[in-house]
């Protein structure tokens, strides 16, 4: 059984500097995130702790009601402690510049990215925006007050 995928179209610009680039693309059928490109002149050597601003070449127009997440790549993360600094990045559909990914290094060794390297991937998706009701008291929920660790490292919750 096929189950069809929401589609919404987004218009994309190309910036000169990415002319020899792909567009983002879903590498497999299922995909929930487009491939990120790093679009650099030359390559950047992260260092350990260190962190970069790196531009993908591509600029977008979301509709309103949407936002782009600029999430890590799970592989650069295990392999050599890559990732996406304020992850998810957020792309608000207002937002008409190019395309950054914020790169930070959290392994051991110097890390290169080199021109047209996936960085990072982009999933689109829908948001709500929240209007406050403020209240004089919250109704109880199971939960209630308990904060960071209040839920345990068990399934029992201890």
């Amino acid at each position: 059984m096929t189950i069809a995928v929401p589609r919404i179209e987004v218009a994309i610009l190309r910036l000169d500097h990415a002319a020899d680039l792909p567009l983002p693309r879903y590498e497999t059928p299922h995909a929930a995130g487009m491939d990120l490109m790093a679009c650099i002149p030359a390559d950047i050597t992260l260092a350990p702790g260190h962190r970069a601003l790196v531009p993908t070449g591509f600029a977008i127009a979301l509709p309103a009601g949407f936002e782009a997440q600029v999430r890590p790549r799970s592989g650069l993360a295990l392999r050599h402690g890559i990732t996406v600094l304020n992850a998810p990045g957020t792309i608000d559909a207002d937002y008409r510049g190019e395309i950054g990914v914020i790169l930070i290094n959290h392994g051991d060794a110097n890390f290169t990215v080199s021109r047209g390297m996936r960085i990072a991937q982009l999933v689109v998706a829908a948001v709500a925006q929240a209007h406050w009701l403020e209240a004089a008291m919250l109704s109880d929920s199971e939960r209630g007050s308990g904060g960071v660790g209040s839920t345990g490292l068990s399934a029992k919750g201890d």
